[in-house]
C-alpha cells in the first residue's frame, strides 16, 4: 500500500521469486523504484528582426564671422644721423623695424636710413552658404519565423475548418 505521509512512502516486500520459499524467509530481497529527472534546453526561434540603415540628408544654414588678418608694409624714408641703434617698437597696432646703414666718412656716422612699418588691421565679413549634412537612421523590422510560418498556417486551417462546419 502506497500511501503519503510527511512526504514519505511505505515500501512493499517482495520475495525474489527463483529462490525457494524457504530461504525467501531468511534472505529478503528488497525491490525499490526510483524516479529520476532529465533536463534539456532547446532553442526555439520565436521570431526575426532585420535591421538596416538609410542615410539621409537636410541642409544647413551655415551663419558664421569669419575674421580675417592682413598687414600692409610701407617703407618710410628718414636720412638723419643717430648715435646707437634703435630697437624694434610698437605704435599702437604697427610694429616700427629700423633699418641702420653704416656709412665711412671721415668720421663715422649712425644715419637711420629707412624704417618699415607694419600696420596690423583686422575685418570681419559675414560668411553665407548653404550645406548638406547627412546622417543614417536605423529601421527595424520584424521577419517571421519558420515557427511563426508553422503556426500561422495551422490556425488559418483550423478557421477554415470550423468555417466549414
Amino acid at each position: 500500500m502506497n500511501q503519503a505521509n510527511d512526504g514519505e512512502r511505505n515500501l512493499l516486500l517482495a520475495a525474489d521469486p527463483e529462490q525457494p520459499s524457504k530461504d525467501s524467509i531468511d534472505n529478503h530481497k528488497l525491490t525499490l523504484l526510483a524516479e529520476e529527472l532529465s533536463v534539456g534546453k532547446e532553442a526555439v526561434e520565436t521570431g526575426r528582426v532585420r535591421v538596416s540603415k538609410q542615410t539621409r540628408t537636410r541642409e544647413v544654414v551655415v551663419d558664421e564671422a569669419l575674421l580675417k588678418e592682413s598687414a600692409e608694409v610701407e617703407t618710410v624714408t628718414i636720412g638723419r644721423q643717430i648715435f646707437e641703434v634703435p630697437s624694434v617698437r610698437h605704435e599702437g597696432e604697427t610694429t616700427i623695424v629700423p633699418i641702420v646703414e653704416e656709412i665711412i666718412h671721415t668720421e663715422r656716422r649712425l644715419i637711420l636710413k629707412e624704417e618699415i612699418r607694419i600696420t596690423r588691421r583686422k575685418t570681419t565679413e559675414q560668411f553665407h552658404d548653404r550645406v548638406t549634412l547627412r546622417y543614417q537612421e536605423a529601421v527595424v523590422t520584424r521577419v517571421q519565423s519558420a515557427s511563426e510560418a508553422a503556426d500561422n498556417a495551422s490556425a488559418n486551417e483550423s478557421k477554415q475548418s470550423e468555417s466549414r462546419e
